[in-house]
């Protein structure tokens, strides 16, 4: 089924302010702005139709919009982020979700950047954001949207922040993945482009319509995605990987 809308969030002026574990410097908000636009541009070129919403100067990491919901086809889980400084994005940004059938309760956290839906099958990725108990309950309300999940565990894996920090699917069921996360038993039997340890932040890619999205600067998985007859369009990402972020976590997709 052809994804057709996405919501996007304009990088507030306070964007510098949030959570980080990067040590590539602080963003320019100026540059991040003309990023986010021609992200944007793309995902238009893509063939979505977006929501944009203005910024929000109140949640410095509220651009990266991906963490507050899950947007599946049969309906949208309302998440709980695991950070005490995001939780109020969710409220924030509520009225903008189509047709919200559940919500992530105290004490489960659930970033929508751990969760990745694998053609119908969702996998949930237990980190320092995502726990036990909110992965128990985004496996009950997908179950009862009719999908099936697997968690992962990546709470041994100190680089990455998200499950979508090294992991993205592809429309025809290929994963693209870091090494760390290709070898979980949970992947196994699964079509798997390998990403490179030095190029690790492009396994944070996104798959509209058959074209795939990745950050610029990588040419070792450009090249690889290409090979495979993947059309690939690269974007320039430099302020949002300054801050934790990547291609996916800008956007809700539908």
């Amino acid at each position: 089924m052809p994804l057709t809308r996405a919501i996007v969030k304009l990088p507030s002026s306070t964007f510098a302010d949030g959570l980080t574990t990067s040590e590539l410097g602080a963003p320019s908000l100026t540059l991040a702005r003309t990023q986010h636009e021609r992200y944007c541009e793309a995902l238009e070129g893509c063939g979505l139709a977006l929501t944009r919403l203005p910024a929000d100067e109140r949640y410095p990491d509220s651009t990266f919009v991906e963490d507050t919901a899950i947007l599946t086809a049969r309906g949208t889980i309302a998440c709980r982020p695991g950070a005490e400084s995001r939780q109020g994005e969710v409220a924030a940004i509520r009225g903008a979700l189509p047709h919200v059938v559940g919500a992530i309760e105290a004490p489960g956290a659930v970033d929508g950047g751990d969760i990745c839906d694998a053609g119908g099958h969702f996998l949930i990725g237990l980190s320092s954001r995502t726990n036990d108990e909110g992965a128990r309950q985004l496996a009950e309300i997908l179950s009862e949207l009719g999908y099936g999940s697997t968690t992962v565990d990546l709470r041994g894996e100190p680089a990455l922040l998200h499950l979508k920090s090294g992991l993205a699917a592809l429309d025809d069921g290929h994963l693209v993945a870091v090494d760390a996360l290709a070898a979980k038993a949970e992947l196994r039997g699964r079509e798997i482009v390998r990403v490179a340890d030095d190029e690790a932040y492009a396994a944070n890619c996104i798959c509209i319509n058959g074209r795939v999205l990745i950050a610029s600067g990588f040419p070792r998985l450009l090249r690889s995605l290409r090979d495979l007859g993947y059309d690939v369009l690269t974007l320039d990402m430099s302020e949002f990987q300054k801050m934790d972020g990547g291609l996916s976590c800008l956007s809700l997709r539908v």
